[in-house]
């Protein structure tokens, strides 16, 4: 796999993990608790889920690729725990790799 090629298909897994967690916590979390309406939360957490499952992997994939030390990756994931983290990874990640 070309590296450029690595790096745009984690930067875009970033971004949809972060978007799907926005999601669930802004809008599928009020619905459930303030509407009564859980079905959003059991959808839009089971595509956040996949999402960061598939996080970890690209983001695994990137540290043996790569080489990253080990306090980056794991900084990766801690960010992709913390709201709007997975963006300010993103940015981070990109500035490494120029």
């Amino acid at each position: 796999m070309e590296n450029k090629t690595l790096i745009k298909q984690f930067s875009l897994i970033a971004i949809l993990e972060g978007i799907s967690y926005l999601i669930l916590l802004l809008i599928a979390m009020p619905l459930k608790y303030l509407a009564d309406m859980p079905e959003y939360v059991s959808w839009v957490g089971r595509i956040h889920g996949g999402l960061t499952v598939v996080f970890v992997i690209w983001l695994y994939l990137c540290h043996t690729t790569y080489k990253w030390d080990t306090k980056f990756s794991v900084k990766g994931f801690i960010f992709s725990l913390i709201p709007f983290g997975a963006f300010i990874f993103d940015k981070e990640m990109k500035a490494k790799m120029q």
